[in-house]
């Protein structure tokens, strides 16, 4: 079973950046995809990003292109995900799964079979 840990949140002010952390342990597969979703109070939960384990390629949610990078380093089994001109909308609680999910299908959380606790990203206006 794959377990997840993220790190990285924390509050800051628009226009700042922050990067997030997600470190897998156990079971890893060429087959896998880890993906970003945050979920805002009262909201239901978002795709952010994804990256595919083996080829490295990467899809992200119009709301964020241009302004978030998802990397992998493959040998820590950590996926970073690299925010910047951060905006008030941008506050929420950022998870990140890991899953098999087609390239059709990959922004969808059902997807995703593993998921982390959450680390909470607070941008003040």
């Amino acid at each position: 079973q794959v377990q997840l840990q993220e790190s990285g949140g924390g509050l800051v002010q628009a226009g700042a950046s922050l990067k997030l952390s997600c470190v897998a342990s156990g079971p890893t597969s060429s087959s896998h995809a880890t993906g970003w979703f945050r979920q805002a109070p009262g909201k239901e939960r978002d795709f952010v990003a994804a990256i595919r384990r083996s080829s490295g390629s990467t899809v992200y949610a119009d709301s964020v292109k241009g302004r978030f990078t998802i990397s992998r380093d493959n040998a820590k089994n950590t996926v970073y995900l690299e925010m910047n001109s951060l905006t008030p909308e941008d506050t929420a609680l950022y998870y990140c799964a890991v899953g098999t999910p087609i390239l059709s299908a990959i922004r969808r959380s059902d997807m995703y079979h593993y998921w982390g606790q959450g680390t909470q990203v607070t941008v003040s206006a």
